[in-house]
């Protein structure tokens, strides 16, 4: 494909804050193709959402992209203006937040935010938009949609809210949909629901889906690639099979030990050591060398360049650059 859908280029944003300049996002580069569905995992300050935000330019007050370039199907967004952002938003590209409790505003009906949405972003209005609404509420599974749209958000069970984020997400039919971390305040039973109906929507659709999340057991069967995220930076990328039985970062180790075997649940969870890092004093080196077990002493020092482990698999890692070495004295 000669064009991707979307392509972060060297992407760094940063937060202006009283304590100083919080780099948030420190030269992030990833594609995003037509269908795929992507997966871009991490702790929380790993950088992950503000990536997904910096896409969008719906950055709080202090943030600002300070260099790089994010492409869609080959243009710069971040070049385009607050109104072309605005049609760029809903249209191309739509957003579930977290949080549905939150992001429904809870004085007014379901209805009128889904009619809300349509309107600002189709040419739909009075009636017609009404029934787009319920259309919408049909294909994402809910039941009784005429009811729905009378009801306020409290009414709603946690599940059915999100449901409805997802509906308003596609009310304009996106290339792009992004979840951030779609599934955080839900049951596993309903988690399990959701992630399901997505994967059913993105292939009845044919949208790309970027889901934002901290939790790899979660979009084990659901994504095409991964991105693991650490302190800002990319620490690994790959295919979901080369991220989850060839890892080769220590932190996406650590996350792997994390996520309960169900096919030997008798064995002990290994969470990661420490802290996450502060994202006001970042290190010289590694941003994950203070919390890993392997660090050597040109982590503290040199950020490690990614390395190819092979045609779909790349990881930041100074222990991939030794064991080339020791290979390539093994072999002369």
């Amino acid at each position: 494909m000669s064009e991707h859908l979307i392509s972060v280029q060297d992407l760094h944003t940063s937060f202006f804050t009283d304590a100083g300049e919080v780099q948030a996002v420190n030269g992030v580069s990833f594609n995003l193709d037509e269908g795929e569905i992507l997966g871009i995992v991490g702790e929380s300050g790993s950088g992950k959402s503000v990536t997904a935000y910096s896409i969008m330019q719906i950055l709080a007050d202090t943030g600002r992209i300070v260099g790089g370039r994010v492409l869609y199907k080959g243009q710069d967004l971040s070049r385009w203006n607050e109104k072309q952002m605005r049609a760029f938003r809903g249209k191309c590209c739509s957003i579930i937040f977290q949080d549905p409790m939150t992001s429904l505003n809870p004085v007014f009906t379901i209805g009128s935010q889904m009619k809300e949405a349509i309107t600002l972003h189709t040419e739909k209005r009075g009636k017609e938009a009404a029934a787009r609404a319920m259309e919408l509420l049909e294909l994402v599974g809910i039941n009784e949609p005429k009811k729905r749209l009378r009801q306020y958000p409290f009414e709603l069970s946690g599940g059915m809210r999100q449901r409805v984020m997802i509906a308003m997400a596609l009310a304009c039919e996106p290339d792009i949909l992004i979840a951030d971390e779609p599934t955080t305040a839900l049951d596993v039973t309903i988690q399990a629901q959701i992630l399901e109906l997505m994967q059913e929507l993105q292939k009845k659709l044919g949208m790309a889906v970027i889901l934002v999340t901290h939790d790899l057991g979660v979009i084990a069967d659901m994504c095409d690639n991964i991105v693991v995220m650490y302190g800002g930076r990319i620490c690994e990328r790959g295919t979901a099979r080369e991220i989850f039985y060839n890892p080769r970062h220590e932190y996406t180790k650590g996350l792997l030990r994390s996520i309960p075997n169900v096919n030997n649940m008798k064995k002990r969870l290994v969470p990661i050591s420490g802290s996450p890092i502060n994202m006001l004093n970042l290190p010289a080196g590694c941003a994950f060398c203070a919390r890993c077990d392997a660090a050597m002493k040109i982590c503290l020092n040199e950020i490690p360049e990614e390395l190819s482990i092979n045609d779909e698999h790349k990881a930041a890692c100074w222990l991939n650059v030794k064991e080339c070495f020791e290979k390539g004295d093994a072999a002369e």
